[in-house]
């Protein structure tokens, strides 16, 4: 089988992709520490291609991209984004920690909410004790290689233990902390700024731009992925009164999302319910490979081995005039 030049370009794209989201997940910081390890899944790599294409193409094949791929290692792995933790006071007493990074022309700022409990429990030197695999914190550099300022926003300074989030995202209080970040990134940039939020974080960032959404203090788009659709606990996305956005939203969903809340057959459901919407897009994703459990991080739900296309498309999105 003989390979083009475009499809080895982008067999490296993708790979240095995906080693750049698994050197993150496992908690890395600092980008200059980042090559052996990717140097490692290079070498699992060209070994599941030489069993694909065979022993004589393989050859070629390594070589060409061997050659590529560590070259496009070397400059991206001192390309990234420096990370700071940044502190705002928001309430009384209180402050909400995130990890920033801020290239240096932003295009739009997107503040990140993970899933679960939403506890990240981000140290002084922006090292995550939990949360790391989360679908959007383990991508949090793909948004600022699309040219993103970023804040990963963590659980407030009074919400730093069990139950983190858990019955606290649609509060006043979380709304106050939010806006004040909202604040905060438009002093950084003029640019637009956008709540992204996924699995539980997909009521954080609904829930906030609902209550923000008269004034000028809110966001200036919403995009939900992988949406809770349907929960006993708390109030699920579709019923909380979308009506009242008048911004840009974006619905990313996995077509197989196995997550009991998250059935892709109610999305539709709730893409209706954004009438007042001044665009409304869905962004339907298939493949990956869900090796987790299904509302957990590296399955379906969390776009198992999809993230760069999935970061890709949303950025597009976000970006469209």
């Amino acid at each position: 089988m003989k390979l083009s030049q475009q499809s080895i370009a982008k067999i490296g794209k993708d790979w240095t992709g995906r080693a750049k989201i698994d050197y993150i997940a496992n908690g890395n910081t600092e980008a200059q520490s980042g090559p052996q390890k990717s140097i490692k899944n290079l070498g699992e790599y060209f070994m599941q291609m030489k069993t694909a294409y065979g022993k004589v193409t393989f050859r070629i094949w390594a070589a060409s991209l061997a050659i590529m791929a560590m070259l496009i290692l070397l400059g991206n792995a001192y390309a990234e984004t420096p990370q700071q933790v940044v502190d705002l006071q928001t309430r009384s007493g209180v402050t909400q920690r995130m990890v920033v990074l801020a290239p240096p022309e932003p295009k739009a700022t997107v503040i990140l909410f993970s899933g679960g409990d939403g506890g990240l429990n981000i140290q002084p030197d922006g090292t995550l004790k939990r949360g790391k695999g989360n679908f959007l914190v383990r991508t949090r550099q793909l948004f600022a290689d699309q040219g993103f300022l970023v804040a990963v926003v963590d659980t407030p300074s009074d919400r730093q233990d069990f139950p983190y989030l858990q019955g606290f995202r649609q509060t006043s209080e979380h709304v106050t902390d939010i806006k004040a970040v909202i604040a905060w990134a438009r002093s950084q940039a003029k640019v637009p700024v956008w709540l992204v939020g996924t699995s539980r974080g997909t009521q954080s960032a609904a829930y906030v731009a609902t209550e923000l959404s008269s004034g000028a203090d809110g966001p200036d788009g919403l995009v939900l992925t992988s949406t809770i659709l349907t929960d006993k606990k708390d109030r699920p996305v579709p019923s909380m009164p979308l009506d009242r956005l008048h911004i840009p939203v974006i619905v990313a969903h996995h077509k197989d999302d196995g997550c009991k809340f998250c059935a892709y057959s109610r999305v539709p459901a709730m893409m209706d319910k954004l009438t007042n919407a001044t665009r409304k897009q869905l962004l339907t994703f298939s493949g990956g490979e869900s090796k987790d459990d299904p509302c957990e991080s590296y399955s379906y739900h969390g776009y198992n081995g999809i993230e760069a296309d999935v970061v890709s498309q949303v950025s597009a999105a976000i970006l469209q005039k």
